[in-house]
């Protein structure tokens, strides 16, 4: 009971402490906004200094990182199967890839994975 109280104040004194930071430094970056502005020699700048990110882009580092680690959950399948029950093991494997599968049809019909167009 003492760890399990100890580890909850411990969770909260780092969430406390994250919060605060987060606060800190971003009310020292609305302070230095002008400092993070673009400066070509004194003159107005000519466009953005800053370009749109590319959503494409961001859909396909996100798909990689699931796929990614789909691949790194799939391959102690095996050596779990041999320290547990097969069928336990295979239905726990099984609803995993039906959730990833059932992702990835969604994917494919929202037309996140049309490279070229």
């Amino acid at each position: 009971m003492i760890l399990l109280l100890f580890a909850f104040l411990l969770a909260l004194i780092i969430t406390t402490l994250l919060i605060t930071l987060a606060w800190v430094v971003s009310f020292r970056m609305n302070q230095d906004r002008e400092k993070a502005s673009p400066f070509e020699c004194g003159f107005d700048p000519k466009g953005s200094a800053r370009l749109p990110f590319s959503m494409r882009f961001f859909l396909l580092a996100v798909i990689f990182l699931i796929f990614d680690l789909e691949i790194v959950l799939i391959l102690p399948a095996p050596i779990i199967m041999n320290f547990s029950s097969m069928t336990t093991s295979m239905i726990n494997l099984l609803g995993f890839l039906l959730i990833l599968l059932v992702g990835l049809f969604h994917e494919w019909r929202e037309g996140s994975l049309n490279w070229s167009g």
